[in-house]
């Protein structure tokens, strides 16, 4: 990215600094004449080991813990107890602008779908407006970019100067617990912080619960601008915590759920043919609802997306009157083929053990006959959810067909044993194009199918390799085919 000024992009103002950089960088790789080079302490590289590369390469200034050696040469050396945060704070000085209004949406399961409905009703009420996250930077015009649930915070800060640069004033983004404990979100102005829910997840990484919960705490502890509005679900416990924080820093709190209570709260809710029907009460006001969408949890990810976007000065009144024209997002409970006897089959990026239940439980109402799933766990992943993501289809599902995810590095053998171990009476069929074919094959016309874990994805871990392959054309390619046999 070119600056139109270079010295307004001058870090002088982090109180470190007193030169221009052309550009900033924590891959040493990347370094140019004129970079910082952010030299970062990973779980499996120390960026410091790297600092002679970025100056052999034209770094003119490194920033580094402060136990870091002096450079040997005229580059600047910063020194900071938390680097990462710092390298946050200097790429949001450094490229300057971002969209007037962001909404940052945390939580186990829900953001990709919440922050998406959230720029639809922006879009549908006039507003130019992106959503950032899983499945890339999308805006009217479609989706591009790689699909990173938190950017690091170079690539962020640039993004959003380029959304704010394209005229994008109002973006919704997730934020990821990854994200947030390694600080890319700092230096963002979130105006709207959201908190959906907290499942297992992602233990490999914070190892407990309540390290995970704190990683997400962080959004509103430090990231959620001082006059910003928390919106948060009133029916995960955790959401109390996270009351608190944003109470001690003054910090106005928006609830939406089922309970009694909440500011946003769905009460009556029935599943229709085509999606379900449902009743939002605000201020004592009942507004009815029918959403064309499947699921009792995607009328939460609307009813959060409803409680963010008037939290950040829409009208109820004309955010309700969008709702029954939202769709479904893509890789998430979309409809991806139909069976020849009208069985519908769905794919959902459903890969984690709550996920599953929810979208099993969820579709369950709207199915007359049998339901079936067909999942498997990620490789080098969590290995605890697999046990309970094993026991969860067999108790919810009719008839449960366990393949190969993204076994990536790990052998597929043995992570399916540990799925079957707690599903004894599933079929295992490691090729997950067979699986999918296997599946549909046996429907009848009043079942329905989920192909979880994958979604959006158009590819295959395996090893080292990248394959192309995606749930959704691998299930219209079967459905086409039996719709040829039967003429």
């Amino acid at each position: 990215m070119t600056r139109r000024d270079p010295r307004t992009a001058a870090l002088a103002a982090s109180g470190a600094l007193e030169r221009d950089i052309a550009g900033l960088t924590a891959d040493s790789r990347d370094v140019k004449p004129g970079y910082l080079f952010a030299a970062l302490a990973g779980s499996n590289l120390d960026g410091r080991k790297f600092i002679t590369d970025a100056v052999r390469r034209g770094a003119v200034a490194v920033l580094a813990e402060n136990d870091t050696d002096p450079v040997e040469t005229d580059i600047t050396l910063i020194s900071d107890d938390n680097p990462r945060r710092r390298l946050a704070v200097m790429a949001a000085r450094f490229y300057g602008r971002q969209p007037e209004t962001v909404a940052a949406v945390t939580g186990t399961s829900g953001k990709t779908s919440t922050v998406e409905f959230v720029r639809r009703i922006w879009a549908a009420l006039g507003e130019k407006s992106a959503s950032l996250g899983t499945l890339g930077i999308t805006t009217e015009t479609g989706s591009e970019g790689p699909g990173l649930t938190t950017p690091d915070p170079v690539a962020l800060h640039a993004a959003l100067a380029g959304l704010a640069d394209g005229g994008i004033d109002h973006l919704a983004m997730e934020a990821s617990s990854h994200g947030l404990d390694q600080f890319r979100l700092d230096g963002v102005k979130v105006n709207v912080a959201a908190f959906l829910n907290l499942s297992h997840e992602h233990l490999d990484y914070h190892r407990t619960m309540a390290d995970y919960l704190k990683a997400k705490a962080g959004l509103f502890e430090r990231v959620l601008q001082a006059d910003g509005t928390a919106v948060l679900c009133a029916d995960a416990p955790q959401s109390a915590e996270l009351a608190e924080i944003a109470a001690e820093r003054g910090i106005r709190v928006l609830t939406f759920g089922r309970k009694c209570g909440s500011d946003f709260r769905i009460t009556d809710w029935a599943p229709t043919q085509t999606g379900q029907r449902l009743t939002i009460v605000h201020q004592g006001l009942e507004h009815s609802v029918d959403l064309p969408l499947i699921g009792a949890f995607q009328a939460m990810n609307v009813l959060a997306a409803t409680a963010i976007t008037v939290a950040a000065g829409a009208d109820l009144r004309e955010v309700i009157a969008i709702l029954p024209t939202l769709e479904g997002v893509r890789g998430r409970m979309e409809l991806a083929a139909q069976h020849p006897n009208g069985a519908p089959i769905f794919v959902d990026y459903a890969h984690k053990a709550e996920a599953l239940e929810t979208v099993l439980k969820a579709i369950r109402p709207h199915v007359e006959g049998e339901l079936h799933v067909v999942f498997g766990c990620g490789g080098d992943r969590d290995t605890g959810k697999r046990p309970i993501m094993g026991r969860t289809a067999a108790e919810l599902a009719d008839h449960v067909y366990v393949t190969d995810d993204n076994p990536r590095t790990e052998n597929p053998d043995r992570i399916r044993s540990e799925i079957m171990a707690t599903c004894p009476g599933a079929a295992e069929i490691g090729d997950r194009a067979t699986a999918i074919e296997t599946a549909i094959r046996a429907l009848g016309p009043q079942d329905a199918l989920i192909i979880a874990g994958k979604g959006h994805e158009t590819y295959q871990i395996v090893g080292t390799e990248t394959r192309d392959f995606d749930d959704r054309d691998a299930a219209r390619a079967i459905a086409t085919a039996l719709l040829g046999e039967d003429r």
